[in-house]
């Protein structure tokens, strides 16, 4: 029997949702491989059984429920030793992680002592002629996407952002749950040890929840015109965002307004991009909005081809008009 695991991410209480778009991706690469294949999660942590209902209902078959106090709060020098113990143990042939914060560490450390390969931040998945895992990846800045392979060692890994793959409707099923041993556990002389977890409330509509998302990349080309972007969400009950090079810059008040590969995956119900080129790196993260229009000076950019509507204009000729409109 093949084996397609899932790492079930359980922080402060909840199951981080790309656990359960794995989970629905996990069930369709399924489909690719020849004879019968089991698709598994891994959930750690503390008192958290009542999870496994969840994971089931999403498509696990199998649960390897590992729990005890000292697992409350994440430390990935107990995390993976445990998870390269049951790889070891049960040899599956994929495993599948979030590119959080969270599982961008994990995974590679995992793999690293396993001495296998991760697909990082992957676009898109699926199984080829030959039973691989075929993880596409932005490349060259964006401009391409590379297939990256993992022949010879396995399992095959690979990690996915959250929203990058579509959530599955949940379905009354029943899961076998294997209880993993760690009664021997004890973090007393690790030399990294977790103490507490803090968590920082965000102000406004969070961007993965808006319905309106204002987008600005490069071409805004000031930290003027961001708090433009930031007065024209607010006004209307949305959330301001950015590519990467806009908090490079200094203009964005941080990554957690990002949109791509490296920050958030989003589908609002409109989204309006001002100076975005269209690199696939953010493309990807924004490119199942309900509508999309897009604002930059260069007829021939890429993001128009996304695009619902779009005006090849200067943005700072329209941001003004809007902000004089609105009377903002």
């Amino acid at each position: 029997m093949k084996k397609i695991w899932v790492f079930a991410e359980y922080v402060n209480c909840t199951l981080d949702r790309v656990t359960l778009e794995l989970l629905t991706k996990a069930k369709e690469l399924a489909s690719g491989l020849k004879g019968e294949t089991e698709v598994a999660a891994v959930l750690i942590g503390s008192r958290i059984g009542s999870t496994c209902k969840t994971l089931a209902e999403y498509g696990a078959e199998k649960i390897y429920l590992v729990e005890s106090d000292e697992l409350s709060l994440y430390n990935p020098m107990l995390y993976a030793p445990i998870i390269t113990e049951l790889v070891q143990k049960e040899d599956p042939d994929i495993f599948l992680f979030g590119a959080t914060a969270i599982g961008s560490e994990l995974g590679p450390t995992a793999a690293a002592q396993l001495k296998t390969g991760v697909a990082a931040h992957c676009v898109d998945m699926h199984i080829d002629e030959n039973e691989h895992l075929v993880a596409a990846v932005p490349s060259f800045g964006g401009k391409i996407l590379g297939e990256i392979l993992c022949p010879d060692t396995r399992p095959q890994m690979a990690s996915v952002k959250p929203g990058i793959f579509v959530q599955g409707e949940p379905e009354e099923r029943e899961a076998q749950i294997i209880k993993v041993d760690v009664s021997a556990i004890t973090a007393d002389n690790l030399p990294l040890k977790a103490i507490s977890l803090e968590k920082k409330e965000t102000e406004g509509v969070p961007l993965d929840k808006a319905e309106v998302v204002f987008c600005g990349g490069y071409g805004i080309g000031c930290k003027e015109n961001w708090g433009k972007l930031e007065k024209l969400a607010a006004i209307f009950g949305g959330a301001a965002a950015c590519t990467r090079p806009v908090v490079d810059e200094g203009w964005a008040p941080g990554e957690h307004v990002m949109v791509g590969t490296s920050g958030k995956s989003i589908r609002p119900k409109a989204y309006v991009g001002f100076g975005i080129s269209g690199a696939t790196h953010h493309i990807c993260g924004m490119k199942d909005s309900g509508l999309i229009i897009s604002i930059n000076k260069d007829e021939k950019a890429a993001v128009f081809e996304v695009s619902d509507a779009g005006a090849a204009a200067d943005l700072n000729r329209i941001l003004d008009q809007l902000m004089i409109k609105l009377d903002l």
